[in-house]
């Protein structure tokens, strides 16, 4: 009696544990006060013009977590723009120049560009920001935090701006590849890591068997995809429901924050069936949906 008694106390702290262990783990995964985090998508999702300055002021004013995308001009300047060439957010550029890359280009060509036009004539002279500039608007604030999703820059160069700066830690490396974020903890071993996958459920699969053969080293958090089909059907996400939870049961055993970006739906009831299936967070085009999901559920907790 006394050890079926014993063992219903054990089983009733399990709950309490749990919750310490998550407390734990979200104290050097997100700013000190933040229950959760969720990502605005190149810096504020739809709701500014893609990795601009005033998009990373925003995500900061809403309380997310901005990504930048980050590419290096032909004279050696880190700027945050996503796209490989300019035809989609510098329409008014000139013809030559629109089918050219970041690389192609030095900045003082780069930085003449509108790239806030294209989301409507209130954002027209908007202009590519140098990765420098944001990082000074992060110095003295430490709850200003950012995702660095690499596309064309040098790690060691970004990791030196980083630590003049002083704000290693408000800084997560995001990428698809797995030795970059075990390059960047090397050079910087206080920052946050984000791998990032997005494939059919059979590569994913064995993307995560390499992942846990090298034990899961080096990541702080971890990111599929999830496309959005139809929220009535018996399967409404690809990857399926299934899998996401397997990997959920793993990474999070592993103390890695799960996370995913949602396409293809700004539908609340898709945010709230992926937090259903596992996920802590989510990198969203449309912040205002996932922030006020993530509110009601930590407000039922």
């Amino acid at each position: 009696m006394i050890r079926k008694i014993g063992l219903i106390s054990a089983l009733m702290l399990i709950p309490f544990v749990l919750s310490s262990f998550v407390s734990v783990l979200c104290a050097d995964t997100m700013p000190a006060g933040f229950e959760f985090i969720v990502v605005s998508h190149r810096g504020a999702g739809y709701l500014a013009p893609e990795n601009t300055l005033s998009s990373f002021q925003l995500g900061w004013k809403m309380g997310t977590i901005p990504e930048a995308d980050i590419r290096t001009t032909s004279d050696g300047v880190i700027v945050t723009f996503h796209d490989n060439d300019f035809r989609r957010l510098a329409p008014s550029a000139p013809e030559d120049i629109k089918s050219k890359s970041i690389k192609d280009l030095s900045w003082s060509v780069v930085s003449t560009l509108d790239v806030g036009q294209y989301l409507g004539e209130k954002y027209k002279g908007q202009r590519i920001a140098r990765l420098d500039e944001v990082f000074d608007e992060m110095r003295g604030h430490p709850d200003r935090w950012l995702y660095l999703d690499v596309k064309d820059v040098s790690l060691e160069r970004m990791a030196k701006m980083a630590r003049s700066r002083g704000i290693e830690n408000q800084l997560i490396l995001a990428t698809t590849d797995y030795k970059d974020i075990r390059a960047w903890k090397k050079m910087l071993p206080t920052s946050g890591t984000l791998l990032w996958m997005g494939a059919q459920e059979s590569v994913l699969r064995k993307r995560v068997a390499e992942l846990r053969r090298a034990n899961f080293a080096d990541l702080t958090q971890f990111q599929i995809h999830v496309h959005v089909g139809d929220l009535n059907s018996t399967e409404p996400f690809s990857p399926s429901s299934a899998f996401l939870r397997e990997v959920a049961r793993e990474v999070k055993s592993k103390g890695i924050l799960y996370s995913t970006w949602v396409r293809g739906s700004d539908n609340p009831d898709a945010y709230r069936k992926l937090l259903e299936v596992g996920f802590d967070s989510f990198s969203s085009d449309d912040p205002h949906v996932a922030l006020k999901v993530m509110r009601e559920h930590y407000a039922a907790r």
